[in-house]
């Protein structure tokens, strides 16, 4: 009978054990896993998900009181991006809010400057 004999994919170390074995203890498998994560680009849902996260929290800080109004070039010039959201509701008079989870804005031009009408998920807009 043959001996197949594989090496650690991190350290290069002969495995024993399962003739399946990858790594030689957790600490290679984590670190391999690391370092690949770190060399690759990153994947499209970890880009959309880390933009959400950002719009998110960028919204949060900006509306403290429930409804805020602020200029879009501040919110854009912190890494806000409108076309990243989770859901959207449209009022009585058509105004289409896009949310990032439970907080919304909505695009208006005011004398001009366009801004956005920062505004916080309420129980009455699920219908």
């Amino acid at each position: 009978m043959v001996r197949i004999v594989n090496t650690c994919k991190c350290c290069g170390k002969d495995l024993e054990g399962r003739s399946d074995k990858k790594f030689c203890d957790p600490y290679c498998k984590s670190s391999y896993h690391y370092q690949k994560g770190i060399t690759e680009s990153p994947r499209f849902y970890n880009r959309v998900d880390n933009q959400l996260k950002l719009n998110r929290r960028l919204l949060k800080n900006y509306n403290k009181a429930g409804k805020a109004t602020i200029r879009s070039e501040q919110l854009i010039s912190e890494g806000f991006n409108p076309n990243f959201f989770t859901h959207y509701w449209k009022n009585n008079k058509g105004d289409v809010y896009l949310f990032v989870y439970e907080f919304g804005f909505l695009s208006k031009i005011e004398h001009g400057v366009k801004k956005y009408i920062l505004i916080k998920w309420q129980g009455y807009m699920e219908k």
